[in-house]
C-alpha cells in the first residue's frame, strides 16, 4: 500500500520516517520531498508498505501523532508512486 504522509517538519529525514513506520510492519520504501513554499517550509512523503493490514494499522496509529514538532497527516495515497 502507498501511504501519503504530510505536514512534515523540514528537518525530518527518510530514516526517521522509516523507523516510525517499521514499528507497524515491513517498509519497502520512503520517498521524501522537502522544499520551501512561500517562506513556509513544508514537506511530504510517500511510504510503501507491502502488507495492507500492517499499512492500515500504521495509518491508524500514526495519523495526528507528533514528529519533529509537527502533527502528521497520514492516509492511503490516491496516487501511485
Amino acid at each position: 500500500m502507498n501511504i501519503y504522509v504530510g505536514n512534515l517538519s523540514p528537518n525530518t529525514t527518510a530514516s526517521q520516517l522509516r523507523k516510525a513506520f517499521e514499528m507497524y510492519g515491513k517498509v519497502d520504501g520512503v520517498s521524501l520531498d522537502n522544499r520551501p513554499r512561500n517562506d513556509d517550509a513544508y514537506g511530504f512523503c510517500f511510504v510503501v508498505m507491502p502488507f495492507a493490514t500492517q499499512a492500515s494499522r500504521a495509518i491508524a496509529q500514526l495519523h495526528g501523532t507528533m514528529l519533529r514538532g509537527n502533527p502528521l497527516t497520514v492516509m492511503e495515497s490516491q496516487v501511485t508512486v
